[in-house]
């Protein structure tokens, strides 16, 4: 069993176990079916049931994107649930062999723009293939780590993800990073895996669990106190299936306060939580540029 150690081990393994994976799709071998195997990337549980992959897909949403989703190696279809809307602009963090983005792509239309971030270069080569083969033109394939994405800070209406960001060392900078490129009022809608909190230390220390998106996933308490602490809102974490003993894959969802709410508290709290002279300062419409970004009002004049 190979110890963790630093994020740029973490990163090192998960790089060299997604670009096997996409230089196996690429030759058209068969996906791999063992469970956590040390140097494949596992599609099934325990019991042998696909619980990862491209079973999770209705037959429209393979069809639109045939060859990347018989490449996915995703925990669900964030696609499903991030009401994507004609003209808006999606980002997908760690967007594979490009199934999701080729899906976004066709519902945002030709007004709208797609992003599909990944730090595999094997993997960025198959979704550059499989978009042409689509004939899909509005969709790009960025290199770089959900990190430190490389865009324009309010630059997206909506980030998606399907089973990436468990893989990450540090989540707490991928999602203030969401927060950052969000614009005001942005969506974020992911699968991803969720873990038990009774995840015992064999499974958190077993390498081949954590490149299989098992050992590296937070608990639904820690996903959403991470996700409050980026500046997230209205969070809903909903279980769609088990995938491992100590874990299932989930939707996650929440929101980039829009302008006129950020630095405000929600309508209920408005009414109680300061005196209406403080409310102004805090609560403006639009809220000031020092208002703070968490939930809260300022202390009465004195």
């Amino acid at each position: 069993m190979a110890e963790l150690t630093e994020s740029d081990t973490i990163r090192d393994q998960v790089r060299a176990k997604y670009a096997a994976a996409a230089r196996a799709a690429a030759s058209g071998a068969a996906a791999p079916a063992s469970c956590c195997g040390p140097t494949e990337v596992a599609l099934t549980d325990a019991s042998g049931a696909q619980v990862f992959g491209d079973a999770l897909y209705d037959a429209d949403e393979a069809a639109a994107a045939q060859h990347a989703v018989a490449a996915s190696l995703g925990c669900g279809v964030p696609t499903a649930v991030a009401d994507l809307h004609e003209g808006e602009t999606v980002l997908d963090l760690g967007s594979g062999a490009g199934a999701d983005v080729l899906i976004s792509a066709r519902r945002v239309g030709p007004s709208g723009r797609v992003i599909g971030l990944d730090m595999t270069d094997e993997m960025l080569e198959l979704a550059r293939a499989n978009a042409a083969q689509a004939g899909v033109t509005n969709a790009e394939f960025v290199k770089g780590h959900i990190e430190d994405m490389p865009l324009p800070d309010a630059s997206v209406d909506v980030v998606i993800s399907n089973c990436v960001i468990n893989l990450s060392a540090d989540k707490a900078a991928v999602l203030a990073e969401v927060a950052r490129v969000l614009r005001p009022g942005g969506r974020f809608a992911v699968s991803d895996v969720i873990a038990d909190p009774a995840m015992d230390e064999a499974t958190r220390a077993d390498m081949a669990q954590w490149t299989g998106c098992i050992a590296g996933a937070l608990t639904r308490e820690q996903f959403t106190e991470v996700l409050a602490a980026a500046g997230l809102v209205d969070v809903e974490i909903r279980e769609t299936h088990r995938v491992h003993e100590f874990a299932g894959a989930a939707i996650i969802r929440a929101r980039r306060p829009a302008q006129k709410d950020a630095g405000c508290c929600s309508t209920d709290a408005l009414a109680t939580c300061c005196e209406p002279a403080a409310k102004g300062d805090c609560c403006g419409d639009p809220a000031p540029a020092a208002a703070p970004a968490s939930c809260g009002c300022s202390a009465p004049a004195v």
